[in-house]
């Protein structure tokens, strides 16, 4: 993940909240998904979040839009949300935490 900061939110202090944002299909956060691709926070504390989902057709943007808006209110002046598809996510991008749960939910990863 790449990351830029300026102002007084940090790239990491807005990655932990974003842990708080779960996938409503898979029931995990879209940190350890390894769907945030990229965080920038300009002069004035708006972020932009570049951020992919698992299936471009997911029917959920909204959805996950709001939890990382409502993730991030206090942090940030604004969150936007910069929906990328390449490259492409799989599997590859799942941290070890994520794969942790997910083998707990019984998938196999």
């Amino acid at each position: 993940m790449v990351g830029t900061t300026a102002g007084t939110v940090s790239v990491e202090d807005l990655t932990e909240a974003l842990m708080d944002v779960v996938d409503p299909e898979l029931g995990i956060d879209v940190v350890n998904l390894g769907l945030i691709y990229g965080i920038h926070i300009d002069e004035d504390d708006t972020a932009t979040v570049d951020m992919t989902l698992t299936s471009a057709a997911c029917p959920l943007t909204d959805v996950i839009e709001d939890q990382a808006k409502s993730a991030t209110d206090g942090l940030v002046k604004d969150l936007r949300i910069n929906w990328v598809w390449m490259p492409p996510w799989g599997p590859d991008k799942i941290t070890d935490d994520g794969r942790e749960q997910l083998r707990a939910l019984g998938f196999n990863v």
